[in-house]
Formats: C-alpha cells, structure tokens, sequence
C-alpha cells in the first residue's frame, strides 16, 4: 500500500497594524503599499497602507540595509522594522525600516493625487480613477463602514432568525412593472434583470418563515439625479405570520439600533475620519402619508401638487418637522395611496384606497419600503384583474398563493443611500464602489 505524505505549508507570521502596539521592542515583518514618503532632513517618514489602517515608519541610512529611492509610492511591499517606543508618537511606538523587499511597482506616475486628506477633484474624477481613488483613506472608510452595516443587518437579522437567501438576477417578469426593467436575450428568449427579489422572498416565506438578502437590484429610469442608481445594493427581508405591517417597522426600528451600536464598536476610527455623527436611534415615529401631506402645507405654506407621491422637497420638508418635533432623524410615513403601490401591496380593509405599506425618511431622504403583501389568492388575482394585468404572466408567483401563505410583509432598503445620508453625503454615487447610472458603465 502507498503511503502518501503531505507537507505542510509554513509561512512566516507578518503583523496586522492593529497587532503592532503588542509587539514593541522586537522586529516585525509588515506588507502593504507605500501611501506617502515624506522626505525630512537626514531621514524620512514612510506612511504605509495596510489592510486594516496606515501606519508610519521611520527610514533613517543608519538603520536601514536599503536606499530610499527603492520605494516608490503605491509601490506594494514587504518590510522589516524594528517597533521601538515613542512617547511622542499617538500610538505610542514607531516603526524603523530595516529591510524591504518592493513586490510591484507603479508603471508610470499616478494621474491623480490620493495621498492626501482628501482627493481634491471633481466627482466626476473620484468615479473616472476609481481603482485608484478608492485607496485613499478616507475613500476606503466608507466602504470600510458601508461592509460594517452589512455585518451588523445580518447579524440582527440572524439574532432574529431569518434565513439568507440568493435568489435569481436573470428573470421572466419584472417584480415591480412599469417600463424601468432592463431586458435581454435569453436563449431565444427574452429576459430582465431583477428590479427586486421581491417574488421570490415572498416564495421563501413559505419555506423559512423570515428571509433576507443583501444583493444587487437593476432599474433602468433615465433620473440623472443625485439620489438615484440603475444598479443598487437592497436590503431585503420577508417575515411571515405578521398580524400587522407596523410589525415590520418595529423589526427595521431594532435593525437600525443595533447598526449603529455595531458602528460604535467596531468603526471608531473610520467615523472619525470622516467626521460622521451617528443618530440617536430611539422608537422612530410613524405618520399616515396623507397626515404627512396636510402638515407640510400647512406649515411651510406649500401648495399640494401630488396626493399620491411625496416631491424631494416635501421629504426635506418633513424629516425637519417632525426632528423639530419629536428629535428623530427618521421617520415612517404609512398607508401611501394604492395606486401608487404595486399590485401585491395589501390594501387597507378600513380604506381601500390605501395601503398596509410604509417608507422610511432618513435625513430627508427616502431610504426603505415596505409593507404588507396580500396572501390570499382570490385577492390578488382580483387586484391583477382590476389592473388590466395577465395572470398567465404571473403563473410562477401566484402558486405561492394557490397553495397557501401565511400573512407576511417585508422590505428593501437601499444600501448607498443609507450610507450616503448616514455620512452627510450629498450624492449617493459617493457611497457605490463603482456606480452605474444613465451616463457610466466604466470601470
């Protein structure tokens, strides 16, 4: 019989920056990236960019076996040095380069600054050199925080026993309808990329009880707005055997405290850089849309123009109000107008003409939706029927019904425009890794 034998892999341990303050007085191995050399009269500082922060070294010919001129910046390296307390360094130690070995090295000058506070260009720009631009520090803190909210949603959700879901991106019939759906070829048919899972969360109700999924959403308007994407991150969950739609808002109210408790904890840093305050997150109030609508008129004296949508402005207008009123940041607005609702909205049993559903205004912002779904079958074909829709093109979703659903309602929350007014930007396009809207497709 053949014995087969296996080596081990070793590899000598390098140090995370966050390890480094544990290990004064020894010489470490480090890697990262060369972020800025600044060249001082007979030695130099190194700031190097490691995975979890940028930490300074010290280059001085007395201690160190290399030239300077070895480095260059946004050169990837690995470097010894040796970590020597300092009481006058904020973290309370330097590091002093001892050796280097440089892994890659820039082809040719970078064509736009990043070693800065700040990158002091247009947005335009920031988007254009993006593979670039995202290694600036500050750049990176909110990609850093925008995967802290992911982390702390999934915790929660799963704390609160849903289960994660992947559903289709490629499908038959869009969720949302309307004419915003990309189409495509498949296969000699033709296809859309999903507006939403909103079907098939809906479907896995009726497997898991809750579900959720953090997962791109393509909807091709033609805004060329500061607020919106053809290609975003959703938040979705779906919980069944509600009694109520208010309970899906009580279940996104304790979502939203536990992400910035989370955020508190673990983002310290990142938060600080970019100077970003956290709200204080206590029971969010709730106004029915219509309320919502008469007490903008009347306190900012403004003309009603749509009773079935909220305008930007009226969003602005109304998250001052009720901040004014009550101290919240957010706020629910309820009931929104069934016709501007799709067709699995539940219509309220009282009115009609309004819907179980909700939105939720952060900072003057739409930022969620949701509501409750109808569940029984003979209702929804009625609401299929009564908008001129084919219920043969729906074969797929209404078995769901056909066969038995319990009551259930969910959510979306769109994840750069959470970040975008969690961090006081302006443009939800700052806070998507590589945007895709009306003008972009590169890189």
């Amino acid at each position: 019989m053949n014995t087969v034998k296996y080596n081990t892999i070793t590899t000598n341990p390098e140090m995370e920056a966050c390890e480094l303050a544990n290990h004064i007085g020894e010489t470490v191995r480090l890697h990262g990236a060369v972020y800025k050399i600044r060249r001082m009269s007979g030695f130099a500082f190194v700031l190097l960019r490691m995975r979890d922060a940028v930490v300074q070294c010290v280059y001085s010919e007395e201690s160190a076996s290399f030239p300077l001129n070895l480095l260059a910046e946004e050169a990837c390296v690995r470097l010894t040095a040796e970590i020597v307390a300092e009481e006058r360094s904020r973290t309370g130690y330097e590091l002093r380069l001892k050796n280097a070995q440089v892994l890659s090295a820039p082809y040719e000058e970078l064509p736009i600054v990043i070693n800065q506070k700040k990158v002091n260009t247009s947005l335009e720009n920031l988007l254009d050199y993006r593979p670039i631009t995202l290694r600036n520090e500050k750049e990176r803190a909110i990609f850093r925080i925008q995967a802290a909210i992911c982390t702390a949603f999934r915790e929660f959700l799963n704390m609160e026993h849903f289960t994660e879901i992947h559903s289709p991106k490629i499908a038959a019939i869009g969720a949302e309808g309307g004419a915003n759906i990309f189409k495509l070829p498949y296969f000699g048919k033709e296809a859309y990329l999903a507006q939403s899972p909103q079907f098939y969360k809906q479907m896995m109700v009726g497997v898991f009880e809750r579900v959720f999924e953090i997962a791109p959403v393509f909807r091709a308007e033609k805004h060329d707005t500061s607020r919106h994407l053809n290609e975003y991150t959703s938040v979705d969950f779906e919980m069944g055997y509600i009694e109520s739609f208010e309970e899906i808002m009580a279940a996104e109210n304790r979502m939203l405290i536990h992400c910035t408790a989370f955020l508190k904890e673990h983002c310290e840093a990142e938060l600080a850089l970019l100077g970003c305050t956290l709200p204080e997150i206590g029971e969010i109030p709730h106004i029915p849309f219509a309320a919502a609508k008469e007490w903008i008129a009347g306190s900012c004296h403004r003309k009603i123009t749509d009773m079935l949508d909220f305008e930007p402005e009226e969003e602005r207008l109304l998250c001052g109000l009720v901040k004014k009123e009550t101290g919240s940041e957010f706020v629910f607005v309820t009931h929104y107008p069934s016709a501007k609702r799709p067709f699995y909205a539940m219509d309220d049993p009282q009115s009609p003409e309004k819907t179980l559903s909700f939105d939720l205004l952060f900072r003057g912002l739409e930022i969620t939706t949701g509501g409750q779904r109808i569940h029984s079958y003979e209702e929804q074909l009625q609401k299929l029927h009564a908008r001129g829709m084919h219920e043969e093109l729906f074969e797929g979703y209404l078995m769901l019904h056909k066969y038995s659903v319990p009551p259930h309602g969910g959510l979306g929350l769109g994840l750069e425009r959470f970040t975008a007014q969690l961090l006081g930007f302006e443009n939800v396009r700052s806070t998507a890794l590589f945007p895709r809207d009306l003008h972009r497709l590169m890189p």
